[in-house]
C-alpha cells in the first residue's frame, strides 16, 4: 500500500527528521555537482488547482534533478476542472504515473484522491495544511541554528494552512510553539486540540503579538489574505492592525533571531520591507529549501 505526504500527524518525528537529514544530503550533493538520480524513469503527476510560482517550479526541477519526469495538469485543461469524480482521476493517475502531488483547495480532496490512489499522494498545498512548506522552514532552521530542539517559536498573523501545521509541528517535535492571531482569525479547533493533547504545554495562542514574538528564536508570518480570500482583504486589513512583522516587533525577539515568511508577501502588511530584507530574513534560504526537502520525500515514498 502506497506512503502518502497528506498531513504532518501521519509521521512520527523520527520519519519527519528522516527526510530533513535527507533533503539536507541531497542539497549538498546538488551543490558538489553529484548526480542524484533516485527518480530515475519515474513519472510523477504535478496537478494544480490553485496557482503557484515556488510549487510548481520546486517540484518540475526537483523531480528533473532525481532523474524523473514531472507533468504538469492544471484543473482548467483537465477533466478533474470538468467535474470527473476525484476518485476516478485518482485511480487512472496511479496507472499512469508513479507519485501524484496536489496543490488544491479542501483538504478532503487529497484526502479521497489518497483513498483511491496507488501510488503516492503529496499535499503542495490545502486551505488546511501546508506540510512541504513547514519541512522546509525546519531544515532552514536547522540550517541556521544547527537544531530544531530548545528553540522559541511565534507565529504572527493568520491561524491559516501554515498556522495549523506549525501546530503539528510542535506537536510531533515538542518545541514551544506561540501563536498570535486576531479573535476571529484563530487556527483550526480541532488541530489546536490534537496538538495540545499530544503535547501539553508546548503550544499557546494570544491575541498579542508582542506575548508570541518576546524572546523568541524563529517568528514567521503569512500573508493576512490567502487565495480565495481576497474579497476579504480590506476586512483583514482592519482586523490584523498592529499584526505587521516590523522592525519595532522583531526588536523584541532574541538578538539572533531569524525570520521566515512562505511568499509570496505583501510588504507593508504582514512583513516591512526592512524586515524581509534585513539581517534576521532567511526567506530566501527558506524558498530554496522547498525544493531539496520535496526532493527527499519524493525519493522516500515513490519506490
Amino acid at each position: 500500500m502506497a506512503r502518502h505526504f497528506l498531513a504532518l500527524h501521519d509521521f512520527s518525528e523520527i520519519e519527519l527528521y528522516g527526510m530533513l537529514t535527507l533533503a539536507r544530503e541531497l542539497k549538498e550533493k546538488q551543490k558538489q555537482g553529484v548526480p542524484h538520480k533516485l527518480l530515475d524513469g519515474k513519472t510523477v503527476a504535478l496537478i494544480f488547482e490553485k496557482a503557484s510560482t515556488r510549487t510548481r517550479v520546486s517540484f518540475e526541477v526537483g523531480v528533473f534533478q532525481l532523474g524523473g519526469h514531472g507533468l504538469f495538469i492544471s484543473s482548467a485543461n483537465s477533466q478533474m476542472g470538468r467535474g470527473e469524480p476525484i476518485k476516478d482521476t485518482a485511480r487512472v493517475m496511479a496507472r499512469y504515473c508513479d507519485g501524484v502531488m496536489i496543490r488544491t483547495f479542501g483538504q478532503e480532496i487529497v484526502d479521497e484522491f489518497a483513498r483511491y490512489s496507488d501510488v503516492p499522494v503529496i499535499n503542495g498545498l490545502t486551505d488546511m495544511f501546508h506540510p512541504c512548506q513547514i519541512m522546509a522552514d525546519l531544515m532552514t532552521v536547522i540550517e541556521q541554528k544547527r537544531t530544531y530542539e530548545g528553540l522559541v517559536y511565534a507565529w504572527v498573523g493568520d491561524g491559516n494552512n501554515m498556522a495549523n501545521t506549525w501546530i503539528e509541528a510542535a506537536a510531533i517535535f515538542g518545541f514551544e510553539l506561540r501563536l498570535a492571531c486576531p479573535k476571529g482569525y484563530e487556527p483550526d479547533a480541532a488541530v489546536m486540540a490534537w496538538a495540545m493533547a499530544k503535547a501539553p504545554g508546548k503550544i499557546t495562542l494570544t491575541s498579542d503579538p508582542k506575548v508570541a514574538v518576546a524572546g523568541a528564536d524563529v517568528i514567521n508570518t503569512d500573508v493576512w489574505a490567502s487565495m480565495g480570500q481576497e474579497a476579504e482583504q480590506k476586512i483583514r486589513e482592519q482586523a490584523f492592525a498592529g499584526y505587521c512583522l516590523d522592525d519595532a516587533l522583531v526588536s523584541l525577539a532574541k538578538p539572533d533571531c531569524i525570520v521566515l515568511h512562505c511568499l509570496p508577501a505583501h510588504r507593508g502588511e504582514e512583513i516591512s520591507d526592512s524586515v524581509i530584507e534585513g539581517k534576521h530574513s532567511v526567506v530566501w534560504d527558506e524558498a530554496e529549501n522547498r525544493l531539496h526537502v520535496q526532493k527527499a520525500i519524493m525519493a522516500t515514498l515513490i519506490k
